[in-house]
């Protein structure tokens, strides 16, 4: 009994390949000034309209869905280290040229070129993690998504003061982060992918075959977008009311918090739950979070709404990664997990372009009820696929 206890804890034990990537994610994070201020940074310094603001935020995620391709494929073809590096210091450059950008056209491209780079490292470093034992990799995506959102509360915090007195130097700060980010890599990533596991299939043809990959693909782009929405349109919200830069970096640094905090109970609870079950339930508090900001009025009601979309973070963090990594095929992983990332980067595009005109043209009440209809729809569907994912993984 010792001797299989002793095994198992050897087993599920973090490898060094954790807690490296789990810098990386953690001082790129946490450097990250630019991101949660975008949209304060173009109504207020640039004077956009929040529409085109909104279309910015979407350009970034429109890099960002081709950066899990490219991602993807180049994890495959060059290596998850080589994609890493080339993604972190892609973005210091784009950052540099973002925060210089003068005009719209200018901008977007700037903000395009951006989400392309800084997306690079997501499906690389899945795939890294994917090639893991299958027993460590639910606890090691846990750890990068609880390093990430700790860097993320550090500079929602930060970024907050800073923004106050000007947003030059966030650009900045935020491009010498991703150098540092790519210092880590030299230093204490290895190069996982096995040489007998290079590809020459395309993954197209695989992809297409596999159904339960596409379905779970779709439910997800919906997930995504619902919660980019939430968090694209919710400095709007509370400028509406009146709330200052200061105060919107303060109640967005407790989603970081609340996820640093809770996520390792919630690994505790959720790593051995039924997969679809807790996926399910975290895109119905997703809606639900995303309703309850829309008509929040004071920062206590944002700070309610973003905890319960907080929670719903944690339950897609504990079970996302694990469950497409024991999806794809050992030859395709990097691109699988490409095509997965990708559901987020393309949430990323649609949310903030929707949740923005809905809020424009409709009100923040249909935008709650918007919310909420959605989480409940999402809800449903990943229900009606949990047998079918059960079947697969076992």
């Amino acid at each position: 009994m010792t001797v299989a206890t002793t095994s198992l804890s050897e087993r599920t034990r973090l490898p060094a390949l954790a807690w490296a990537l789990g810098a990386c994610h953690l001082v790129a994070r946490a450097g990250s000034f630019v991101q949660p201020m975008l949209v304060l940074y173009l109504t207020q310094e640039q004077r956009l309209t929040p529409t085109a603001a909104g279309a910015i935020v979407a350009a970034v995620g429109i890099g960002d869905f081709g950066s899990q391709l490219l991602g993807g494929w180049l994890g495959d073809r060059i290596g998850r280290r080589r994609t890493m590096l080339l993604g972190f210091l892609g973005t210091s450059i784009a950052l540099a040229a973002l925060g210089t950008a003068a005009t719209t056209p200018v901008i977007w491209a700037a903000a395009l070129g951006y989400g392309l780079a800084a997306g690079l490292f997501r499906p690389a470093g899945s795939a890294a993690v994917a090639d893991l034992p299958a027993e460590q990799r639910t606890r090691a995506y846990s750890l990068l998504y609880w390093a990430a959102n700790l860097g993320y509360a550090v500079a929602a915090t930060v970024a907050g003061v800073l923004a106050s007195r000007g947003y030059g130097l966030l650009f900045w700060l935020n491009a010498v982060a991703m150098l540092a980010a790519a210092l880590i890599v030299v230093a204490a990533v290895p190069e996982t992918r096995s040489t007998s596991s290079r590809s020459r299939r395309a993954l197209l043809p695989v992809l297409l075959a596999d159904r339960l990959m596409i379905t779970m693909t779709v439910i997800h782009v919906g997930c995504f977008t619902l919660l980019m929405q939430a968090f694209a349109t919710l400095p709007l919200l509370m400028t509406a009311q009146h709330l200052d830069a200061a105060t919107y970096g303060a109640v967005l640094a407790l989603n970081g918090f609340a996820i640093v905090i809770l996520q390792p109970l919630g690994v505790a609870v959720l790593a051995h739950r039924d997969r679809g079950t807790v996926l399910a339930v975290s895109m119905l508090l997703a809606g639900l979070g995303g309703g309850l900001a829309a008509v929040s009025q004071s920062t206590a009601g944002f700070a309610v709404a973003i905890l319960v979309l907080s929670l719903g973070q944690i339950g897609l963090a504990v079970q996302f990664g694990a469950t497409f990594a024991a999806l794809a095929p050992p030859d395709l992983r990097s691109r699988y997990m490409g095509v997965a990332s990708s559901a987020w980067s393309l949430g990323a595009v649609l949310g903030p372009m929707l949740g923005t005109a809905l809020l424009e043209q409709a009100g923040r009440i249909w935008l709650g009820v918007v919310a909420l209809a959605a989480g409940l729809l999402l809800f449903a569907a990943q229900q009606a696929v949990a047998g079918s994912l059960r079947g697969r993984q076992s």
